[in-house]
């Protein structure tokens, strides 16, 4: 403990605590046992008075280390916020994990709340305060696309006082959205469609001196981290370029997408063998035409069919729905009806997906006696001598077959991210796909890295040039919980490159991205964390002169906060952090650690529990996410279900903190198992942190060769995926593992 700490305990009473402990007993813990200066108790700890005795021993007897052993850290937060530069808070949760889930006033449930009380010293005893990190930042946001959603990024960037440059590869701004017709109508009655409002967004970002616009121009290289983004650009003017470079806080992927290749579509569809089917993005360049005409001869098109899904909803194309497609279908026929009030248009749908106020969009649609829509599956697509098409449908509505005859085939042919390379099937790429893997062999065993070649962004990181995705190539973090977050802190992905969307929906989109990019820059400025633990102003220390440049943490980092140098050895870039503790737990040196959470405060908790010497039920330490794993003991508690009693609970901020000496130090404490409770992973979800659940897996299955040599069963060690809201089945879960360990025997080390 350091010399100029002074921790305070304030046990509080209230919420049954004081019906179901001892606090007698707790206060006993932290004074004579733990001999902590000063301990006191109070009935309404939360309360206004409650708070201002610990205020008045903040100020009157030098408390600055806080510990408030009472009601869940996740709640009462506003209450107990001390200033984080000067003092540490750590919260000891004997209400929900305590007093809420055990018999009240039994030994089992006072060893519990004790031992919760001794780990909570603990930690707190091995953390200071962390030393916010500020820093001058660069209040400039570098949006990357000039369509929709990077005018309307650049737009609201500026609008809130920000400046903003956009690169734009085309020799003119609008994108897609300068390429259409008419759009959708969006107010009663939803039967006329509406000019483009792209050309006003357009006037609005030249019209603006707080945005500069770069076109025919490409990015050659982002380097650095939020706050201070180095940017070099290839800016092409006439036959010559030159190369510009400038720095941004923050950076907007806006850079759209593309319409799947319909080449693909052939050998069922007949593109590219018939000339009268096209697709949606061909059938707005024939309607900027002026008369929506046959692409084969110029003839007025009398009968239009227009397919939707072709490719999409198919595993063997695009395996997704793109949104937009009923919608789009919708309005390209009534531009065939505008253009001939004779012509007709048949809309042949596996679903028609129109959401939120586009309903009422379809019902005018319906309304239009020359528009005719029917659920079905298309048999076979044929051309006539005359260049028509003869389109033979399933029709589910009728239940029999039907033959219709038209002057052109739509095809709906979908969306994809601009992300992904020309060529490239969304099927076909992982999650963590962003190039070729190639494996280097280091001196701790063979390590993958990416062989990526230059896309978009062409970022200067150890983890390649791209964005990392996730499905089908999006550049997601977190598809549940943060919505625009990237896998790189301070770019954040808007518009249809994210997923598929509309103008509409694109627009909303950007001006989220717009704000989370502002407030990435403010937060930078401070040295806080953006999310998920938002407000962290703690930073990983690096103790590099015993560093073996085993490269685990450049690798493992889910947010590419590492490079390295010529020697592999890891060079930081703080601002990229997330606090999530990863690189710390793949360092098999231990060399990594920040202020307030560190190996060594982990392994000092398990250290310091009141392991029983002997006893016939299993004694269980469980190492839990604060994410997800720890708020379902919360709600555990507050719907009052009984736990196991003979487990202890230490919360990590991300299981891909664990680091593998907590396994031995657990085990050779006579501990008799160890749990992990985390994130569910997989194709169907993810971390908070990414991958963090996925890697403590990884690391635990080389926990065997560990366990060996203390003659322990690997399965004493175990791993489980839990959400939130499976918070029901901990009883369970808990009960399970214990009665696994029961057929181990107690663990040979106890009363060592």
């Amino acid at each position: 403990m350091a010399d100029n700490s002074k921790i305070g305990v304030y046990i509080c009473t209230d919420c049954g605590i004081g019906e179901s402990l001892s606090i007698e007993g707790l206060e006993k813990v932290a004074k004579s046992e733990l001999h902590v200066p000063v301990c006191k108790s109070h009935p309404f700890l939360c309360s206004d008075d409650g708070v201002q005795v610990i205020r008045d021993d903040i100020n009157k007897e030098g408390v600055n280390k806080i510990v408030i052993a009472a009601c869940s850290a996740r709640v009462n937060t506003d209450m107990f916020d001390f200033d984080q530069s000067l003092y540490v808070t750590e919260r000891v949760n004997i209400r929900e994990h305590v007093a809420w889930t055990q018999p009240p006033n039994t030994e089992p449930t006072q060893a519990i709340a004790n031992d919760n009380l001794r780990m909570g010293v603990m930690r707190i005893s091995k953390s200071e305060a962390p030393v916010p990190n500020t820093t001058d930042v660069e209040r400039t946001i570098l949006v990357v696309g000039g369509g929709n959603a990077g005018l309307t990024a650049a737009i609201e960037a500026a609008s809130a006082g920000y400046k903003a440059v956009i690169v734009e590869k085309a020799s003119s701004l609008g994108g897609w959205a300068k390429k259409n017709y008419k759009g959708y109508p969006v107010k009663p009655p939803f039967n006329e469609l509406l000019a483009p409002s792209i050309d006003s967004k357009v006037k609005a970002v030249e019209g603006n001196p707080a945005i500069k616009v770069y076109l025919n121009s490409k990015i050659l290289q982002i380097a650095g981290e939020p706050g201070m983004f180095d940017v070099k650009i290839d800016n092409a003017k006439g036959e010559s370029s030159s190369e510009e470079t400038f720095r941004v806080g923050a950076v907007i992927m806006a850079t759209g997408w593309k319409p799947y290749d319909a080449s693909q579509l052939s050998a069922f569809y007949g593109y590219g063998r018939y000339k009268n089917v096209v697709t949606n993005v061909e059938m707005e360049a024939i309607a900027l035409k002026g008369k929506i005409a046959r692409p084969s001869d110029g003839k007025p098109a009398k009968s239009v069919v227009f397919l939707q899904c072709a490719g999409q909803r198919d595993e063997n194309h695009i395996p997704y729905c793109s949104v937009v497609c009923c919608n789009v279908s919708l309005k390209q026929a009534k531009y065939v009806r505008e253009s001939n009030a004779d012509a007709g248009a048949y809309i042949i749908y596996k679903d028609m997906r129109t959401p939120g106020i586009y309903e009422n969009f379809y019902k005018a649609t319906q309304d239009d006696p020359g528009i005719f829509l029917a659920k079905g599956e298309v048999r076979a697509i044929e051309e006539a001598p005359d260049g028509s098409l003869l389109v033979d449908i399933d029709n589910q509505l009728l239940g029999k077959d039907m033959r219709i005859q038209a002057d052109i085939v739509v095809l709906a042919t979908g969306m994809v991210s601009n992300m992904l390379p020309d060529g490239m099937a969304v099927n076909a790429v992982t999650p963590e796909y962003v190039g070729e893997l190639i494996t280097k062999k280091t001196q701790d065993g063979d390590i993958q890295e990416l062989n990526i070649f230059p896309w978009t962004l062409n970022l200067k990181y150890r983890q390649g040039p791209e964005m990392p995705h996730l499905k089908y190539g999006f550049p997601d973090s977190h598809f549940i919980c943060f919505p625009y977050e990237t896998r790189r802190t301070g770019i954040y992905a808007a518009g249809a490159v994210r997923h598929p969307m509309d103008g509409l929906q694109s627009t909303t989109d950007a001006t989220g991205a717009a704000l989370k990019a502002i407030q990435c820059i403010e937060l930078t400025a401070q040295g806080k964390a953006v999310h998920p633990r938002a407000g962290d102003t703690s930073f990983p220390e690096f103790r590099l002169e015993s560093c073996t440049q085993c490269r685990r943490c450049t690798v493992e980092c889910p947010f590419g906060v590492l490079d390295e140098d010529e020697k592999g050895t890891p060079q930081a870039h703080p601002y990229r952090c997330r606090r999530c503790g990863t690189c710390m737990g793949a360092c098999p040196q231990r060399i990594i650690s920040f202020s307030n959470y560190s190996v060594d405060m982990i392994s000092a908790m398990l250290k310091s529990l009141d392991v029983p010497s002997e006893g016939e039920e299993p004694f269980v330490v469980a190492l839990i996410c604060e994410n997800d794993a720890y708020p379902a003991l919360d709600m555990a508690g507050i719907n009052r279900m009984n736990l196991n009693p003979n487990y202890r609970f230490i919360s990590l901020r991300c299981l891909g903190g664990t680091n593998l000496v907590w396994v031995t130090d657990a085990l050779s404490r006579g501990i008799d198992g160890l749990m992990l409770i985390g994130c569910k992973y997989g194709e169907n979800y993810q971390c908070h942190f990414i991958k963090g659940s996925q890697m403590a897996s990884e690391r635990l299955s080389k926990v065997q060769e560990t366990l060996g040599r203390l003659n322990l069963e690997a399965e004493r060690v175990e791993q489980v995926q839990l959400a939130i809201n499976e918070w029901d089945q901990l009883p369970r879960i808990l009960e399970d593992f214990s009665e696994k360990l029961k057929g181990f025997g107690p663990n040979p080390f106890k009363g060592f």
